[in-house]
């Protein structure tokens, strides 16, 4: 089995992308006195270094490498070594200018950015595995070497290229999927708008078209697009397994939702030896720290729920933003340690000094333009020293409340053409119920809706478009056997190839339900319908509402006016050991927290009101203890109850029974017993 932590690191994780061919050689003995001082433990190096590494094809220069490896290895600090594979060097490109990819439209890219790459040209791929060995020959026995870092966040910017290689390699991934030109007709439904084929040669990639493109053939190709990026990771891997086995390979994904959509990480997880995440804020004005907390939820649970690694983060603003604001003091630790939380092992950063040019100079880092008389490089010395003191969370797991069923197949055939409401954004109900369980201080798994979820006293389903019939039967096997299930709408319509199912909505989970849908009725913009409760609550809803029809399901919340008025709203089905819940409708933030809190009561999990708003209490547990994260993103000091007394670790402080938590600050305590 190929090792799954960084070779020869002991510690958490700690430093950040290193790119010292930016700098002249005169600088690189003061980085790494610097990185010594801040507490670095890792660095990621090589990543953009393909052209330098390789300045004409098949000449060498390793020199520059070599010193600077051997300069961090002197002063005990690990290395992350990239395949620089992300970005070829020009004179690769003006010898084969068909490796840049083609958009839809039948515009080539041009080289002078990074990730122009068109992922089926076999000139690309045989370049790449050159450089890729080269690298393991020379590396993979150094005693630096921790991990490989393969390319450089996979499907950003470019994931799908449409040219005519492209072409070719989807009509042979047909013919693997499918087996013959009769099996794609069937799968795309191609007899509508007699688009049906005689033979694979006819197929092309979803080009540009007058009106709407089928839209099996569209998911497949985003599948395809998906799956021929993966085939290039595993072909780099394999090379660096067979060349430098004990080193485990990774490359680093981009898991939340905001950032990369092409990318299947289901998938992906299953391929790499250790699961590292970048993640940026996306500062639109909502709470940033939430949609960390679910992009670090789901790293660890594509993890398989085992430690990951936060491989890139930003020490303050970054740059590739309408506006970029810089974190406020506290917050890089308090985000840094918001990971950690939950299941990283380790903080590291985009990137080590500052760049002077460039694209992303105005990009914050580590050891800023301003140098060490700056906030930012205190905070990082300080977080440095915390991490240091958190050695003995290393290989412990974070402990899970719930599950939350997302698949990013069915994201993306939702968000296909011509669905009957442009507003209904299956991310938008992810953010929101996940959100809505945030702020019921629940921790979130996140689970493939195949995946087992016997572990899971309540699982949330915010948007499952695509819904399999092995998907269905395992979400009815989960209520049987006394699971809660909510249930969010628009689900359980289509099949892995978009066909609707047969007979009603909700296809395959009609049964679990209780209820079958006659029709959707999407609201116009603006509009909003009022919803009552037998015991005389209201609330909300907006963008969508559905007939439902009971057949087993009792009706909780009633539609009092529109279209569906007097219709269900929000439903309940007995079943089994377990209980389902539908709601058909958008419900405000008001309105998913009753829900979820009426959900809540049927899975018996206890309400946690004594908890503060925007103060999120994460466990951490394994053979080396039980450890309790409380971090308090809140402008006040907090009282955070423990249940049992502890060692703070951050202070050296006993806490006996609660803990307090000042503003903007976090404590770790390692729970006796």
């Amino acid at each position: 089995m190929p090792e799954t932590t960084p070779k020869g690191l002991t510690r958490l994780a700690f430093g950040g992308d290193y790119n010292p061919e930016q700098w002249p050689e005169s600088v690189w003995q003061e980085d790494v006195r610097l990185m010594r001082e801040a507490g670095v433990t890792m660095v990621s190096v090589g990543i953009f270094s393909w052209a330098l590494l390789e300045p004409e094809q098949g000449v060498y220069d390793f020199g520059w490498l070599d010193r600077i490896i051997g300069l961090l290895h002197e002063n005990g600090i690990r290395v992350d070594l990239g395949t620089p594979t992300v970005s070829p060097p020009a004179w690769f490109y003006r010898a084969h200018p068909e490796a840049l990819p083609v958009t839809a439209d039948g515009t080539r890219y041009e080289f002078g950015s990074r990730g122009a790459i068109c992922h089926s040209n076999a000139d690309y791929r045989a370049a790449a595995a050159n450089i890729t060995t080269q690298l393991a020959e020379r590396y993979g026995n150094h005693p630096a070497l921790a991990m490989w870092h393969v390319f450089n966040e996979f499907g950003v910017p470019v994931s799908a290229c449409y040219c005519d290689s492209c072409a070719a390699h989807f009509r042979r991934w047909l013919t693997t999927t499918y087996g013959s030109v009769d099996g794609v007709n069937e799968a795309w439904g191609t007899a509508f708008w007699g688009q049906r084929y005689a033979d694979l040669s006819q197929i092309n990639p979803p080009r540009l078209t007058p009106t709407a493109v089928n839209p099996a053939q569209a998911l497949d190709y985003t599948r395809f697009a998906d799956a021929t990026m993966r085939e290039n990771f595993i072909a780099e891997r394999d090379i660096l397994h067979r060349l430098a086995p004990g080193i485990p390979v990774t490359t680093n994904f981009m898991a939340a939702l905001s950032q990369c959509e092409s990318v299947d990480y289901w998938a992906w997880g299953r391929e790499v030896d250790l699961v590292t995440n970048d993640h940026y804020l996306i500062t639109d004005g909502r709470r940033t720290h939430v949609n960390l907390a679910m992009a670090a939820d789901l790293t660890r649970s594509v993890a398989g729920g085992a430690p990951w690694l936060l491989l890139e983060h930003s020490t303050s603003g970054v740059n590739w933003q309408p506006r970029n604001p810089a974190k406020a003091p506290g917050q890089m630790a308090r985000n840094a340690l918001s990971h950690v939380a939950r299941g990283s092992d380790g903080a590291m950063f985009f990137q080590w000094r500052q760049s002077r040019r460039g694209a992303e100079k105005f990009h914050s880092a580590m050891l800023p333009h301003g140098g060490t008389e700056t906030r930012v490089w205190r905070e990082v010395v300080e977080l440095g020293a915390s991490v240091e003191e958190l050695i003995r969370i290393r290989g412990t797991r974070t402990q899970a409340d719930v599950a939350v069923v997302w698949d990013w197949q069915s994201w993306w055939a939702q968000k296909l053409e011509w669905r009957p409401s442009q507003d209904h954004d299956a991310r938008e109900r992810a953010d929101a119920f996940y959100e809505a369980l945030y702020d019921r201080h629940l921790t979130v798994d996140f689970a493939h809706p195949e995946a087992d979820l016997s572990a899971y006293p309540l699982v949330v389903v915010p948007a499952l478009y695509l819904t399999t019939e092995a998907a269905g039967r395992n979400l009815q096997r989960y209520v049987e056997q006394g699971g809660t299930l909510v249930v969010s709408y628009f689900s359980g319509i289509v099949d892995e190839h978009d066909a609707v199912h047969e007979g009603a909505y909700p296809g395959p989970l009609r049964d679990v339900l209780g209820l079958t849908v006659e029709e959707f009725s999407p609201l116009l913009a603006g509009e909003r319908v009022r919803i009552t409760g037998p015991d005389g609550s209201e609330l909300t809803g907006d963008i969508w509402t559905e007939f439902v029809v009971p057949r087993g399901a009792e009706t909780v919340w009633t539609y009092a006016e529109g279209l569906t008025a007097d219709h269900p709203a929000v439903t309940r089905h007995r079943l089994g050991e377990g209980t389902a819940w539908y709601v058909s409708t958008r419900l405000d933030a008001h309105g998913l927290d009753a829900l979820l809190g009426w959900a809540a009561e049927d899975a018996r999990i206890a309400p946690r009101a004594e908890l503060p708003y925007d103060v999120e209490v994460v466990r951490r547990e394994g053979e080396s203890g039980s450890f309790l994260f409380a971090i308090n993103h809140s402008a006040s000091d907090v009282k955070v109850p423990l249940g049992a007394d502890g060692t703070e670790l951050l202070t050296g402080e006993r806490a006996a029974g609660g803990l307090a938590v000042p503003a903007g600050v976090v404590r770790v305590v390692r729970l006796d017993g």
